[in-house]
């Protein structure tokens, strides 16, 4: 059984950016038998400073991810900061993501829940892996139907975090499936002068790590040019870069 892929962009930035990549994921799952849900958020509200670029909002990012799931036939990931936000999100995507910032949010989980979508809940980087056995019965006794949990690395110290790969057996031990987020488990957060930093070359080392630790599943991050991406630039792997990748996860 292959592993779940999750890849797209961090924000979106514009329909063309989510055509490109859409297309590549498109091209990806025919070459290497796979299905690669596609991610991007249509408001990130837990960027460092109050002038990043945030997203088109809920509205018209849902409706822009609705187009992609249309025209291309690819399941859509978006995340959610607002329980407000969930019944909207559901209708549109197959899989709600909690921050990882949130996941301790109970009426997020709650809302999350009844929408009776899978539900992606991101560790936060102050908890361990058995500590994220509480939101999944948070959402579970909400109703939810599948729950997913996705390691991204624990704070250590300021502006950095570090990869404790146990966490994936110890939440392996609470649900099924467990992704391995590749790209943000490279931040350094808020060390960019007023944005986050990170170091991509680092991204196929975590992926291949969360593999050997038993990783059900993975997430990129992924831009054409990450340089000048307007959000999680450093930390996105490039596009081009993706299907070689893919194709050593499932050798």
């Amino acid at each position: 059984m292959k592993p779940i892929f999750i890849a797209g962009p961090c924000v979106i930035e514009s329909a063309q950016l989510l055509d490109t990549v859409a297309q590549k994921l498109v091209y990806i799952n025919k070459v290497c038998g796979t299905d690669i849900i596609f991610k991007s958020s249509f408001d990130k509200a837990n960027r460092t400073s109050i002038r990043s670029f945030r997203g088109p909002g809920l509205e018209k990012g849902l409706q822009m991810l609705a187009d992609i799931k249309e025209k291309y036939g690819l399941r859509i990931l978006t995340d959610i900061h607002e329980s407000h936000q969930a019944e909207a999100a559901g209708e549109v995507c197959d899989v709600l993501q909690i921050p990882a910032f949130l996941c301790r949010q109970t009426d997020l989980l709650v809302a999350a829940a009844k929408t009776g979508k899978t539900i992606n809940i991101k560790k936060a980087q102050f908890l361990s892996g058995q500590d994220m056995r509480y939101p999944v019965e948070k959402a579970l006794d909400a109703g939810a139907k599948e729950v997913w949990l996705t390691e991204r690395g624990n704070t250590f110290g300021y502006n950095n975090l570090v990869v404790d790969f146990r966490n994936i057996p110890d939440m392996l031990d609470i649900v099924n499936t467990v992704i391995m987020d590749c790209t943000h488990s490279v931040q350094r957060p808020g060390a960019g002068g007023g944005k986050t930093s990170g170091d991509r070359r680092f991204v196929p080392n975590m992926a291949l790590a969360a593999k050997a630790f038993g990783a059900t599943g993975y997430f990129f991050e992924v831009h054409p040019d990450p340089d000048n991406g307007l959000s999680d630039g450093p930390n996105m792997l490039y596009l081009d870069d993706l299907e070689g990748l893919v194709k050593k996860l499932i050798d």
